[in-house]
């Protein structure tokens, strides 16, 4: 069996108005983040679960330690035969059957092994948690970093738009968070709203002459309906277009028309 010389797996907490889903693991170089502490009373957790995972493989060298992330992450390391794990430091004093649960899906991820059901549901508990998804937020808005490229473009104006918006659709109430285009043409992500830094990002992409308003509109009246209409937890699961979201959205007098236009970008 060829063990790879270093590998590294992510369990990363990736807030809910970006993605769907948990846990979501990838492989990644991680971010830069200052170390804090080696804790050795995770170890055993971290060994345990990797006997339970590989009963007769030797055991490697563990080395554990937290890190000030800006978000929930965790990583686990193969280098040279020995595990490094970077677990965030939001996770001291996490319940100790959390822990456990990290440590299995991690070691599972790292070695290609199937994630126990049961450790899987106790992490998406603890990861869909209001507790946990209301600090993730603010760690990210405290620690995190918003690349902001400004409203005005080439084109179209987004707090004209916005305020045009705000009026047909909203009454004028809805407060203007931040709004800038993105920094490249993205097509993969035209559009979203990051509520850890109230901004609303449209691709640039948009910005051409070629770019029908009622396109632009709809986008941002899209991100708009997100400020109007959070997200909701429902169990292990979280909300993110809402029937009442679905119906404001088909309000849009040009719906069918600015969908079109964005499938052929």
């Amino acid at each position: 069996m060829k063990v790879l010389r270093s590998s590294i797996v992510t369990l990363q907490i990736v807030p809910p108005d970006h993605r769907r889903g948990y846990p979501i693991c990838d492989l990644w170089n991680p971010p830069p983040a200052i170390l804090l502490s080696v804790s050795p009373d995770l170890v055993p957790i971290f060994q345990h679960e990797y006997r339970a995972l590989r009963p007769r493989a030797p055991m490697p060298p563990f080395h554990v330690r937290f890190r000030r992330f800006t978000s929930l992450n965790t990583t686990i390391r193969l280098r040279q035969g020995e595990i490094f794990v970077s677990l965030s430091d939001l996770l001291e004093g996490a319940p100790e059957s959390v822990l456990h649960s990290i440590a299995h899906i991690l070691v599972a991820k790292l070695y290609r092994k199937p994630v126990a059901a049961g450790h899987n549901l106790r992490y998406r508990r603890f990861a869909s948690s209001s507790a946990v998804t209301r600090q993730t937020e603010l760690i990210r808005h405290a620690r995190g970093t918003k690349r902001y490229f400004g409203p005005e473009g080439r084109y179209f104006h987004l707090e004209e738009v916005f305020d045009s918006l705000n009026t047909r659709f909203f009454g004028g109430l809805l407060g203007r968070p931040d709004l800038t285009w993105s920094e490249q043409n993205a097509k993969r992500s035209l559009g979203h709203y990051d509520a850890a830094h109230n901004t609303i990002v449209v691709s640039r992409v948009f910005d051409r002459p070629s770019s029908p308003r009622y396109a632009i509109e709809y986008l941002l009246y899209h991100e708009m309906l997100h400020l109007k209409h959070p997200i909701k937890s429902r169990g292990l699961r979280r909300c993110i277009h809402s029937a009442e979201f679905k119906a404001d959205e088909s309000r849009f007098p040009q719906l069918s028309e600015a969908l079109a236009f964005i499938k052929r970008l």
